[in-house]
């Protein structure tokens, strides 16, 4: 009979089974006996700590998937302060590192963190606070024992005694020292997590105080917000340290206290897409601070991507004609102020353009494709700049595109034709004399002016050639609670959707006058303010953003789309979609396709042989638009311009603004700048589309 295991096999096997014994046994004792004690001294003397892991804010990208916003890798630098402060070093010792430590980072070009809201040098005084700051202050005030209405000069003396700074150090020393021990112990005293010394620094200054053998520091790896664009600061905003305020709302959401979030623009509105979860480590190291080992016990999960609305090219390129047409301007008018004052011809003299916007909005969806505002800032420089930049007087930190509120001007006037003849207040062809002057209310002492004795006009016309006669008869048949009502509905005076700050805006009408103007005569509502309201003046005040959605409106013949500027969202990795955009109507305007044929053919007419007919002298695509200009306190018109294309079938909708613009014609090159990038753009790309085709 045949065995079922040979003989050989069964050497084989118990040969591998005392091999495998040996190795265990010597194994073991080469750990337990040769290695024992090392190892045990090893064990006792190893510290395991739990850290904090922060995660990676999602990336911010354009509608092309453009990289706006990202992070990099950056070294920061805490305090340890169980080795400075609770260590064997007295406080002598302590305050000599601390000065050193500033000392060596401020030497490379890098900056500490100084959180102590108190002047730089004597006389001590009190700096402006952010509430987190005066929290800050307020527990370490009680901590210490001091009233909340104590002085900068009895803090300063507190924190000289009770961190034990001597009369060795003068006062600009003293002052580092005190700011950096109070950091350090208004956290202990709250108890949150470490106190970030430094951000960013460079490994120049980490050699530097590695090669000095001070005590008392540790590097941490940390990221920080990149911006892979100089464009669009006012609508990507920035991230920073919450307040109490924020942190009463964010803790329920379970961000710690130091938690970074977004403070304004895009960070701040998709907050809750672009936080990720912060993560947990376990840090084995040894009694002399050597990193043993290290294990996630919570793996950070990063924030999610998002994808905005806004092309980013168009973005610069309008921002680009923008800020060039401003700044040319200025000069040429500062220019001709001073030979108009050497004449003596003060009468001539005119306002520097103070600042504009260029919005630019998808006529079938209402996206934003690009929200450009003047003048504007660096996001890389901003902390280093923001003192000049809330200083200056033209207001660079306001996004004049979503807040800056004008009255519109005649760009009003396609308002005014569809309410009349929806209302059936004016027939489509009716014809309206065009006298020069409106004198209806001659004796009550009103008489407004045309621009010009233009005749007999219908509706398509007085659009083209911007008849105030003909909208003042308008505004006069339909009065102005029918003017507020289609201002409405074509989304003005209204928030638009968007999820950034924006003004809300408002339409005139007596309730908003009334207000206005409580308690003073010019709080009542006259004739005269309905004619003004019909042309686009009185109190009406909207912003730049609400004006392009209205052209965006008047070209689709009647939708007014929300302005919602978050196209979509993926999951960090991109694997996953999160969020994606549907257009969404926030009114439909009831009325007869004839109304609308005759809107777009006046607004045709503009471009075509009315007010802008030479600026678009030989521009290759057929335009809608409409011009406009408001009077205003500084003697200096504003201006405004709005129009759409292609003509036939719309696509795009643009509104430019300019603050002491002078008139609305001149704007109509910036808004061909923009229209122009966007039909290059669509035609390069189907381009690019038709080759990929033909290889395939």
């Amino acid at each position: 009979m045949r065995k079922l295991i040979s003989t050989g096999r069964l050497l084989f096997l118990a040969l591998l089974f005392i091999s495998v014994l040996v190795v265990f046994f010597v194994t073991l004792y080469k750990l337990q006996i040769i290695e024992g004690n090392q190892n045990y001294e090893e064990s006792i003397n190893s510290i395991v700590s739990e850290e904090d892991i922060v995660a990676a804010r999602g990336n911010i990208m354009d509608r092309y998937g453009r990289l706006l916003v990202s992070n990099r890798n950056c070294n920061n630098l805490l305090i340890d302060d169980d080795e400075l402060l609770m260590g064997d070093l007295d406080n002598n010792e302590a305050n000599a590192v601390i000065l050193q430590l500033c000392q060596i980072i401020t030497a490379n070009g890098d900056k500490y963190n100084d959180e102590l809201p108190i002047s730089q040098e004597p006389p001590w005084e009190f700096e402006p606070m952010s509430v987190w700051q005066s929290t800050l202050m307020d527990a370490w005030l009680d901590a210490n024992d001091l009233p909340g209405d104590a002085s900068a000069v009895e803090v300063m003396a507190k924190m000289r005694t009770r961190y034990g700074i001597d009369g060795n150090y003068n006062a600009q020393e003293m002052r580092i020292i005190a700011a950096i021990r109070y950091a350090v112990n208004v956290r202990y005293v709250i108890g949150t997590a470490k106190y970030i010394f430094a951000q960013d620094v460079s490994i120049n200054t980490i050699t530097s105080l590695m090669e000095s053998d001070l005590p008392g520091f540790e590097v941490q790896v940390s990221y920080l917000r990149e911006y892979n664009t100089s464009y669009a600061p006012h609508i990507l905003g920035y991230t920073g340290a919450m307040n109490s305020e924020q942190y009463e709302r964010y803790s329920e959401k379970g961000y710690p206290m130091d938690a970074i979030i977004g403070q304004a623009g895009v960070e701040a509105a998709f907050e809750e897409y672009l936080h990720g979860v912060d993560g947990k480590a376990e840090i084995t190291s040894t009694s002399d601070g050597v990193v043993t080992g290290r294990s996630y016990s919570k793996v950070p999960q990063p924030g999610n991507n998002i994808y905005l609305t806004i092309d980013i090219e168009m973005q610069g390129a309008a921002e680009a004609t923008l800020a060039n047409y401003i700044e040319s301007a200025n000069v040429e008018t500062a220019e001709r102020n001073v030979m108009y004052r050497t004449r003596g011809e003060f009468d001539k003299v005119r306002n520097l353009i103070t600042g504009g916007a260029i919005v630019a909005i998808d006529v079938n969806t209402g996206e934003p494709l690009c929200l450009a505002s003047y003048p504007t800032f660096s996001l890389e420089t901003f902390w280093d700049d923001f003192e000049a930049l809330n200083e200056n007087e033209n207001n660079p930190l306001m996004n004049r595109a979503l807040q800056g509120m004008y009255s519109p001007g005649s760009t009003f006037k396609p308002c005014m034709a569809v309410a009349a003849m929806a209302e059936e207040m004016l027939g489509g062809t009716e014809e309206i004399v065009c006298t020069g002057i409106f004198d209806k209310y001659r004796d009550a002492g009103y008489a407004p002016r045309c621009t010009m004795i233009h005749g007999a006009l219908a509706v398509d016309s007085a659009i083209t050639y911007s008849c105030n006669y003909f909208f003042f008869t308008l505004g006069d048949r339909i009065w102005i609670d029918r003017i507020d009502k289609y201002a409405a509905l074509f989304g003005l005076g209204e928030h638009t959707g968007i999820e950034l700050y924006e003004e809300e805006g408002h339409v005139a009408s007596p309730d908003y006058k009334a207000e206005l103007w409580a308690g003073t005569r010019d709080a009542s509502w006259f004739s005269a303010d309905t004619l003004l309201t019909s042309i686009g003046q009185s109190v009406t005040g909207i912003t730049p953003i609400q004006l392009a959605r209205y052209c965006a409106t008047v070209a689709n013949s009647g939708t007014t789309y929300s302005c919602s500027i978050l196209k979509s969202a993926s999951s960090y990795d991109y694997s996953q979609s999160v969020y994606e955009r549907e257009p969404e109507a926030m009114h439909v305007i009831e009325a007869d396709d004839y109304i609308w044929d005759l809107v777009h053919q006046g607004m045709r007419g503009v471009i075509t042989r009315g007010t802008a007919v030479m600026q678009f002298a030989g521009f290759p695509y057929e335009v809608a638009g409409k011009t406009g200009t408001t009077e205003t306190n500084s003697g200096t018109n504003d201006a405004f311009f709005i129009c759409y294309a292609p003509y036939e079938d719309p696509e795009i909708a643009v509104a430019v603004a300019l603050e002491n613009g002078k008139a609305g014609s001149a704007l109509a090159y910036m808004a061909q700048d923009v229209l122009r990038y966007y039909f290059e753009f669509k035609e390069s790309t189907q381009e690019a589309e038709n080759e990929l085709t033909l290889l395939h």
